[in-house]
């Protein structure tokens, strides 16, 4: 069973819309970093993702970190981890960019649920390859791996409303985390499938629920960082039908208020 759940923004970064929304102005918005809080019933205090933490934005951090740092210049809010949850004991993870991984290092009893050939992929290439996806190894746990549960062994599901195949993170149909791909490889939502109206944590399949609504996904330079823009493309139309069927979305950088 699913309490307190809650969608946090750890930080803001301001870009200009047209870059996140295709027709969009050149005014600057203030985009979110949210992460997932809630408690499950036997998996106990969890995160969906850690958000931008102080790891990112100051101390002793690689040059190529720091410049991650100086080019989107993020500022913290109040929310950001660990100081607004000090205790984990499991944390799933949509992908691995710096923006969704910087306070792992902060909680290492948890259990760490992800997508274990994507991890393996990033973890294995060399340091600037990783450095040109956005992943940086120092943000990482040193036993990520010995503390993985991959997706892949958790039992299989259908997701509703079109979502298609997906795994039963904690064998109960409460959390179902759902393939999409296109932004990065690995890539995965998180579905709440009991919530009186499914909700699902989509990450970063796009950056606005309004590019979703209104097929408005932007092209370059946006569309320049996703690993599959075919896929992308596919993604954010299977996100559309799930909303004109009743699913409600969640993104991690959506300025939107929630609902």
């Amino acid at each position: 069973m699913i309490s307190g759940l809650a969608f946090p923004n750890s930080a803001c970064v301001q870009v200009p819309e047209r870059i996140v929304l295709k027709g969009g102005r050149w005014t600057r918005i203030d985009l979110a970093v949210r992460y997932v809080r809630f408690t499950h019933s036997r998996a106990g205090t969890c995160l969906i993702d850690t958000g931008y933490s102080s790891r990112v934005t100051r101390g002793p951090r690689s040059w190529p970190l720091m410049a991650y740092a100086a080019i989107l210049r993020p500022r913290l809010t109040p929310d950001a981890l660990p100081a607004a949850c000090p205790d984990a004991d499991t944390i799933l993870l949509t992908h691995l960019h710096g923006d969704h991984v910087s306070a792992l290092r902060d909680y290492p009893g948890a259990r760490l649920i992800a997508d274990a050939a994507a991890t393996d992929h990033f973890l294995d290439m060399s340091a600037l390859s990783r450095t040109r996806h956005g992943v940086f190894k120092e943000l990482l746990p040193e036993d990520f791996r010995q503390r993985l549960v991959p997706l892949d062994s958790l039992a299989g599901a259908q997701a509703p409303f079109g979502l298609g195949s997906a795994r039963d993170v904690f064998g109960d149909g409460e959390v179902l985390a759902v393939p999409l791909p296109g932004h990065m490889r690995g890539h995965t939502g998180y579905l709440f499938a009991r919530q009186p109206t499914p909700i699902l944590y989509a990450g970063d399949a796009d950056w606005l629920a309004q590019a979703i609504r209104e097929i408005r996904s932007p092209g370059a330079p946006a569309r320049w960082i996703l690993d599959d823009p075919k896929a992308g493309q596919e993604t954010a139309a299977r996100l559309n039908a799930f909303t004109r069927l009743g699913g409600k979305i969640v993104l991690c950088h959506d300025p939107e208020p929630l609902a």
